[in-house]
């Protein structure tokens, strides 16, 4: 049940998490087709090599995906906005997978060619599902989920013609169910850039979404500036979705389940949710994607299959909890 929680709990609240996540990581390290003891541990080129950058990865893609959600669900005061619902990570897959088929080698501000044309087509993704749900100027969750499936499917559609075309049905099949598996020292440092970007803007945001809760006209009133904040949070989610795309294919659910989950627990302050999201965020991931090579081990189950398995039942039950509340 959600309630306010003083300066302590919220502290106390921070702590636990980290520590969840960080005895959850360490766990991880251990995991895996080949079983590492503790005195094996720290000799292992597989921890060095794969299994470190994989757990570390998996958070950092949890941090992206949940504040990202957190953003979306606050701007649109919709809390079954989600990056890969919306088709944002649809978009960021088609853009990704362009530049891979392609083979561009290129730089735009600052970001490599695969997570440039990702962020392109994230930001394309969320401005025509935007467009397309408005009916008489104003937005419903039922038109938002309407329009993203469209789009998302429409984005498989070119996924699969794309595959078709250049007959590389291996480095793209990657994409499409989402998966860690190739995680590398590199992918980690291409990622950190945005975690740091999008949890910073998001964190000084805070203020702004809270009043966004109360509605244009209010949050105008207190001197918000929404269009240009909107723009701005609207383009920083999509930064991160596309990060986390370009590096670790298409995963569903976690900025729905996350965000939503988090908000009932403590409240829709944001100043403490950013944080407290982003922390479950990345505990989720490490666990999901423990799970996704330990279960069927020594075979290893695509994490995006894993988090669809949770994620979809979850996402019906909110529907049908809105539809009954008749929202």
């Amino acid at each position: 049940m959600k309630k306010k929680l003083n300066k302590k709990e919220e502290g106390i609240a921070l702590i636990l998490l980290a520590i969840f996540l960080l005895f959850a990581m360490v766990l991880s390290l251990f995991l895996g087709s080949v079983f590492l003891s503790p005195t094996e541990l720290f000799q292992s080129e597989i921890l060095w090599q794969i299994r470190l950058p994989r757990v570390i990865l998996a958070a950092l893609i949890g941090l992206l995906l949940s504040i990202s959600g957190v953003i979306l669900q606050g701007i649109l005061r919709n809390p079954l906005a989600d990056p890969y619902i919306l088709g944002i990570s649809a978009g960021a897959g088609v853009g990704a997978a362009i530049s891979i088929v392609l083979g561009a080698q290129f730089v735009v501000f600052g970001m490599s060619s695969i997570p440039a044309t990702a962020f392109i087509f994230a930001l394309i993704a969320v401005i025509i599902v935007y467009k397309l749900a408005q009916v008489a100027g104003k937005t419903t969750p039922e038109t938002l989920i309407l329009a993203g499936v469209a789009l998302s499917a429409f984005c498989a559609a070119i996924l699969a013609l794309i595959i078709i075309i250049s007959g590389s049905l291996q480095s793209i099949y990657f994409w499409l169910l989402g998966s860690l598996s190739s995680a590398t020292w590199g992918n980690v440092l291409t990622v950190i850039p945005y975690v740091l970007i999008g949890a910073g803007v998001a964190y000084f945001y805070s203020k702004e979404l809270n009043a966004l809760l109360l509605g244009e006209e209010m949050a105008t009133t207190l001197g918000v500036d929404v269009e240009n904040t909107r723009l701005i949070l609207i383009g920083t989610a999509s930064l991160m979705t596309a990060a986390a795309v370009s590096v670790s294919g298409l995963i569903g659910f976690v900025g729905l389940i996350v965000p939503h989950w988090i908000r009932l627990v403590i409240g829709p302050n944001h100043r403490l949710l950013i944080p407290v999201s982003a922390l479950s965020g990345m505990l989720l991931m490490v666990v999901a994607d423990t799970m996704a090579r330990t279960v069927l081990s020594p075979v290893e189950i695509p994490i995006g299959i894993i988090m669809a398995l949770v994620g979809a039942p979850f996402f019906l039950y909110l529907l049908r909890r809105r539809r009954i509340e008749g929202k």
